[in-house]
């Protein structure tokens, strides 16, 4: 039997037919080296399920933000940017040393590849936000990608933030990123999410290119210390 020639995949602008709105993309650089094995990796799955619960409760969000997540230990595309009401959080098992430099350049190259889609359909988009969260220092060559995120601040093509847990190579961070890295005070994971789902929730409130004041994350009751 012959199968039918038009019983295809659907084409590659399905998703932004359904679902027009202007999309604000998330990436998540997030280091499972061997040292997140336990506790801190828990920690982070479980700020992962809040994140998406808190995203997919508002309903404006749910269609507007898009979550990637490439994950180091080694580089691994954990999902391409996908949109939080079809977007499944993962378990995230640590393994591995730390090759950060590598995790960026992954990580960017998706987020381009991203951006292009949006434009060859006509979809705008919010400026991306990337976050990179590591316990450790980079065990990879990483100052290309340090030079990729200071051209990317410089042009506005995304805005990145350096966290680091406790561990971290906060003097590398420093030179990865063009903002001051912020420390994770504990393993406060589901607090820096909620913080995040709240600001992605308030940036998609608003129309791409305005200016979206931000609750400070470092304050008495913030996660995050600098």
């Amino acid at each position: 039997m012959m199968s039918n020639p038009f019983e295809q995949e659907p084409f590659a602008g399905a998703e932004f037919v359904d679902n027009p709105e202007p999309r604000c993309p998330c990436l998540l650089l997030l280091d499972v080296s061997g040292s997140m094995r336990g506790h801190p990796v828990r920690e982070l799955n479980e700020g992962l399920a809040l994140f998406r619960d808190e995203l997919y409760a508002d309903s404006l969000a749910a269609k507007r933000v898009e979550v990637g997540i490439v994950t180091f230990g080694p580089v691994q595309v954990v999902n391409d940017f996908t949109g939080v009401q079809s977007w499944t959080t993962p378990t995230l098992t640590s393994q591995g040393d730390t090759p950060m430099g590598a995790a960026i350049e992954q990580g960017l190259a998706l987020l381009r590849d991203r951006k292009n889609l949006y434009r060859a359909n006509g979809i705008s988009y919010y400026r991306p936000w990337v976050f990179l969260i590591t316990d450790g220092g980079p065990t990879d060559h990483w100052k290309n990608a340090a030079s990729q995120v200071h051209q990317g601040e410089a042009e506005k093509a995304f805005s990145f933030f350096a966290i680091g847990v406790q561990g971290a190579n906060m003097d590398i961070l420093a030179q990865i990123a063009t903002r001051t890295p912020l420390s994770l005070k504990e393993l406060r994971f589901r607090d820096l999410f909620a913080w995040l789902s709240s600001s992605l929730s308030s940036v998609s409130q608003s129309n791409p290119g305005d200016t979206v004041p931000l609750a400070n994350p470092v304050t008495p009751d913030g996660w995050a210390s600098v």
